[in-house]
């Protein structure tokens, strides 16, 4: 499983976890990687959302959060479509 270019700043969890999907209720089991990288596109959308998507300072954080979008896509796309459709 190859991990997104942000990867070198991801730290992996040593555990993975059940997820659920704030929106539609359902929930999916993640892997370790598959959680890290799933808090990390979270994070990436808080901040996008709080700097503004129009705001070139957020530029990098929407490239990083395409790579992860784009990781699940590819490596676990049950988990894209629970969680992050």
């Amino acid at each position: 499983m190859k991990l997104p270019k942000f990867s070198k700043e991801l730290i992996i969890y040593e555990e993975g976890d059940v997820v659920e999907n704030p929106f539609s209720g359902e929930s999916i089991e993640l892997n370790a990687t598959e959680l890290a990288i799933y808090d990390y596109i979270m994070g990436l959308q808080w901040v996008i959302d709080r700097v503004g998507a129009f705001n070139e300072a957020s530029f990098t954080y929407q490239k990083e959060l395409r790579n992860g979008l784009d990781w699940f896509r590819t490596n676990n796309a049950k988990a894209y479509m629970v969680l992050l459709d």
